[in-house]
């Protein structure tokens, strides 16, 4: 997905603040699970987040615009699943790195539940790929 640095995702140092960048990488994540999820998953699941890592290699200004990517390398883990991505500038440089974790949870219950294969699936790299 491509994201445009708008004024009022600057902060105070005249980039783009680490909560836009948040806030993108959700939105790359809902883009994906609602591009390759059956929608019996979708009516069935919900994901929230465990945990954030963020390397910043750059900074963005107002107007500028980045392409993001997301990707999920390995199977889930229980009800947790590792995403990966990175944002890069018009020019390809890698400008953020992040992982998030996210667990799944059946939303009639509101709890937690392993991942089952068949939702996991349509995610994961074909056999044999390198994560």
């Amino acid at each position: 997905m491509k994201f445009t640095a708008l004024p009022e995702h600057i902060d105070a140092n005249g980039h783009v603040n680490n909560t836009v960048w948040v806030r993108w990488m959700e939105d790359l994540s809902v883009a994906h699970w609602n591009a390759q999820a059956e929608p019996d998953h979708r009516d069935a699941y919900v994901w929230v987040v465990t945990r954030h890592e963020i390397d910043y290699r750059g900074n963005v200004t107002e107007g500028a615009e980045v392409t993001g990517e997301t990707i999920i390398k390995d199977g889930p883990r229980g009800a947790r699943f590792d995403r990966h991505y990175e944002f890069r500038d018009a020019e390809g440089k890698a400008l953020v790195r992040a992982k998030s974790t996210w667990a799944m949870v059946d939303k009639a219950s509101g709890r937690l539940m392993r991942v089952p294969a068949e939702v996991a699936a349509p995610f994961l790299p074909p056999e044999g790929a390198e994560s």
